[in-house]
């Protein structure tokens, strides 16, 4: 009976105070009992784990739940969200290059190897995005493709649309079982992040990240500009009221779990949870959520930006100003096809520095750099692509529904 009462509790808790607790916890945890944090790890592992199982299921019978269920005349806005998500990746890689440009950073590049296959440019990422909206949808939702998934789940949406009700009813009640094991799996997202950060700090601690200081700071600080200042002001521009307590709720909600989980992919759940909390279209935000987790990369170009200009500076490459915007270019579009899982945008720096004529060998080295730095270039890059996620949904859909009412008082 006790224990019933104290899970109850538990579940009637407030989700952020907890995830806060267990992180305050963990650190104390990873500082004093670093042996036992480390063994700890498996429940970081389990959590994360659940998220990425979960995720790929979720998106897919959500969006054909939707599309099939979806009535003539019953608005989506996924092209506005589509422009967001591409202005502010573009935005924050100019941001990038201007902090680069300010506080020049260089390496110390030495002899090591990576093992991952990086893109050798901008036509493979792309090759690699088309062939992955016709990938097998088995392997789709198994791989977690979610460009495939999205494809597929499409299709079939649409292929449903004229199913007999009974039919319906069953995809609707698959998209709320799933749903609810969703709750689930997040409802341990305090235990999840206490074991991460415990494992993290014991592990790695804050020596490694001393020696790239200042490379960490550009980083950081390139993304607060775009989380705080840039974000708010695009959308203020299209909601055209305070952004602030939108802007806070999504980085509070979604930023400080995809903080811990640092991958996209496995925040997927947590955005959609956010978006029905608040109120948003269901039809819009269960396509632009599992969309914006493979395109909407802002952290991703700021990341390929200032570690492709470090490397830059390092070999003292002169850079003009046609050259930086292409590499804000490039750096958008390489971003799209960043993986949402840890470390995905560092793979794609030798594409960036193929521009400047960089070597794949240096290449290689600088991501090597990244991957020093990670705990904190990740981290911060996956919250700040996660949370814009639900940040530039939620600003589409309160624009669009502001100017229906304000097409409905015209008419009275």
């Amino acid at each position: 009976m006790f224990l019933q009462s104290l899970f109850a509790a538990y579940f009637r808790g407030n989700l952020v105070r907890q995830i806060l607790i267990g992180l305050v916890l963990g650190i104390a945890f990873g500082l004093f009992l670093p042996q036992a944090a480390q063994n700890s790890a498996i429940i970081g592992t389990f959590f994360t784990g659940a998220l990425k199982a979960v995720a790929p299921v979720l998106v897919f019978v959500l969006i054909v739940s939707a599309i099939a269920q979806h009535q003539s005349g019953t608005k989506v806005h996924i092209k506005p969200i589509l422009f967001l998500y591409i202005l502010g990746t573009f935005a924050a890689a100019l941001v990038a290059v201007l902090a680069s440009f300010a506080f020049p950073t260089t390496l110390t590049l030495t002899e090591s190897q990576v093992t991952q296959n990086a893109p050798a440019g901008i036509a493979q990422v792309l090759r690699t995005l088309f062939l992955n909206l016709i990938d097998n949808p088995v392997n789709a939702i198994l791989s977690a493709n979610y460009i495939g998934i999205l494809s597929w789940a499409i299709l079939l949406g649409l292929g449903l649309r004229h199913a007999n009700d009974g039919t319906k009813s069953v995809l609707s009640d698959a998209a709320q079982a799933v749903t609810n094991v969703v709750r689930w799996v997040i409802r341990l997202a305090p235990f999840g992040i206490f074991s991460l950060v415990a494992a993290t700090i014991a592990t790695t601690g804050l020596g490694e990240l001393r020696a790239y200081g200042q490379l960490v700071l550009v980083l950081v600080g390139s993304m607060l500009v775009v989380a705080l200042v840039l974000n708010p002001l695009i959308v203020f521009l299209k909601i055209r009221r305070n952004p602030y307590p939108l802007v806070i709720r999504c980085l509070v909600e979604s930023g400080v779990t995809a903080f811990f989980t640092r991958s996209s992919a496995a925040n997927v759940p947590v955005n959609l949870l956010l978006c029905k909390k608040l109120g948003l279209h269901e039809d819009t935000y269960s396509v632009s959520i599992p969309l914006g987790a493979t395109i909407n990369m802002a952290g991703a170009a700021i990341t390929i930006s200032v570690l492709t200009l470090a490397a830059v500076h390092t070999l003292n490459i002169p850079v003009d100003l046609p050259t930086a915007l292409l590499l804000s270019i490039l750096a958008t579009i390489g971003a799209c096809g960043a993986s949402g899982v840890p470390g995905g945008s560092l793979l794609l720096i030798p594409m960036a520095c193929s521009l400047f004529g960089i070597s794949n060998d240096v290449a290689a080295q600088v991501i090597t750099v990244g991957f020093i730095i990670s705990v904190v270039q990740d981290s911060c890059e996956t919250a700040l692509n996660s949370s814009t996620d639900v940040l530039f949904t939620a600003a589409a859909d309160l624009a669009a529904s502001e100017q229906q009412a304000d097409s409905r008082k015209a008419v009275v």
